[in-house]
């Protein structure tokens, strides 16, 4: 007889020695879905290796999400650039296999959006892909709305679903 080991997760504010473990998950999980760089994807951020100063800037916040003390998970929100100023933007939501299917992304998301509200957004815009049919389900779940077109300048050029939340 096998006794389970205990599963330790935890969701914390992004540290600076994060950055490579982030960075890591979100290449991993994008290619796991085809989402590669050269179709202006998240992968092709030029900020992704340095996600701790990025969301460190005013209004910003990205959270890591630990499994037993291993970052396979994160979220966060930020201004929406070329927007008006009262738009922000979920970003960068990805898990890795390991943690799906447990609120984790939920959880995630209520709390970004919360953070949002606190710095006086009134609005959240998000891009996605249409094969990643568990995350729309989710935005639509949270009250996300299916928008026409782009918002802003995310650089992000073959994401086709774009959604809005009044906050």
């Amino acid at each position: 007889m096998t006794t389970p080991l205990p599963v330790s997760v935890l969701v914390r504010p992004i540290r600076p020695e994060d950055n490579a473990a982030i960075a890591n998950v979100i290449r991993r999980v994008s290619a796991e879905f085809g989402l590669t760089a050269d179709k202006g994807y998240t992968v092709a951020d030029p900020n992704l290796d340095h996600l701790y100063e990025t969301y460190s800037q005013p209004h910003c916040a990205y959270w890591v999400v630990e499994l037993n003390g291993v970052v396979a998970g994160g979220g966060g929100v930020a201004p929406l650039s070329g927007a008006e100023d009262d738009v922000c933007e979920l970003q960068k939501m990805y898990f890795m296999p390991s943690l799906r299917g447990q609120g984790l992304a939920k959880k995630l998301a209520l709390q970004a959006i919360e953070h949002a509200r606190t710095q006086g957004f009134g609005r959240c815009y998000l891009e996605t892909t249409a094969s990643l049919t568990q995350a729309i389900a989710l935005y639509e779940r949270l009250g996300f709305q299916h928008i026409e077109g782009p918002m802003g300048n995310t650089g992000h050029v073959d994401c086709e679903v774009t959604m809005l939340k009044y906050l």
